[in-house]
């Protein structure tokens, strides 16, 4: 049985290389059978492959988004914080510009005055047990800025110095209810008093009845004795409405300030006025309406129709 069993397995190990032997012979002579049976196979294997590879594609699809997504998070990170990054920059730039073309505006209106000033940032806006509408600026005793010195921004007027310290000051703004200054009239030179309302209007209550004032009047600074608290000549704001009431012991007008409180970011503080009252010569210019433009119609003459000529009737 063992002697049989082991020429059983020769024989088969021999059967297996003929053959072997006899389908490599015939594919390499190009036999047809050979084509049919390995198309035969590959056609019955195509739906088994199709099949694998619909069930791993998957799998293989979320092993891949698995390992891309840090990077990709990372990549999103990155880039929000450089967004981040170029969105302050620009927003800084808007505020060194916006406080750039300030510094400018109150740097000419000082030397037109021929005032020595301490130019400073405004730090905050709020207000004081004392005052309710206030500024912080960023210069103070160590700088030369003292109290009751007059505050300055391109258009004109801001306040006065309430407080100063060692590295900045209290500004009481000139919207404040609490606040008054001597003004005159550019031109008439007639004075009164203008208080502050707590916005950017105040009121104007000239001393003489008598006098005309009228829409559209600049107002300055009248000046106090040694330019403290107010230097001479510094715009105040415009006439914008004259109550004229019969009866009235004084007269009084809305004014509206030149300067815009609410966007302040760069003041000046005279520290020196000029030596001679500048009178009328910081009056801002009027504003030029624009012409509208014309436009020129040429009429082209028509036909004329000819007259039509009677006809005589027999």
């Amino acid at each position: 049985m063992r002697y049989g069993g082991d020429n059983r397995g020769r024989l088969l190990i021999i059967v297996l290389l003929v053959t072997s032997l006899f389908l490599i012979t015939l594919d390499l002579r190009g036999v047809q059978v050979i084509d049919g049976l390995r198309t035969g196979t590959q056609t019955a294997l195509t739906p088994v492959q199709k099949a694998g590879s619909w069930l791993v594609s998957p799998f293989r699809n979320f092993l891949s988004d698995v390992t891309h997504l840090g990077r990709t998070r990372n990549q999103m990170e990155k880039l929000t914080a450089e967004n981040e990054k170029l969105r302050l920059t620009l927003q800084n730039r808007k505020t060194a510009d916006a406080q750039l073309k300030q510094l400018k505006g109150v740097l000419n209106l000082a030397g037109t005055a021929g005032y020595e000033v301490v130019n400073a940032k405004v730090i905050s806006q709020g207000s004081t047990t004392s005052f309710t509408q206030t500024i912080t600026i960023d210069a103070g005793t160590s700088s030369g800025v003292r109290a009751n010195m007059t505050v300055l921004s391109g258009f004109g007027l801001v306040g006065v110095v309430k407080y100063a310290y060692r590295d900045s000051a209290l500004v009481q703004l000139a919207s404040d209810p609490a606040f008054k200054i001597g003004a005159r009239i550019a031109g008439t030179q007639q004075i009164g008093i203008l208080s502050g309302q707590g916005t950017r209007k105040g009121v104007l209550q000239l001393l003489d009845n008598t006098t005309q004032v009228r829409k559209g009047d600049a107002l300055l600074a009248r000046g106090s004795q040694n330019g403290r608290p107010f230097v001479p000549g510094v715009p105040i704001g415009e006439v914008t409405s004259v109550d004229n009431s019969p009866g009235a012991v004084t007269q009084t007008a809305d004014v509206k300030f030149y300067t815009n409180f609410s966007t302040l970011g760069v003041v000046a503080v005279v520290v020196s006025g000029s030596s001679a009252d500048p009178r009328d010569s910081l009056v801002p210019p009027k504003p030029r309406p624009t012409p509208l433009p014309t436009v020129t119609i040429y009429a082209t003459p028509g036909a004329v129709e000819p007259t039509p000529t009677p006809t005589a009737t027999k």
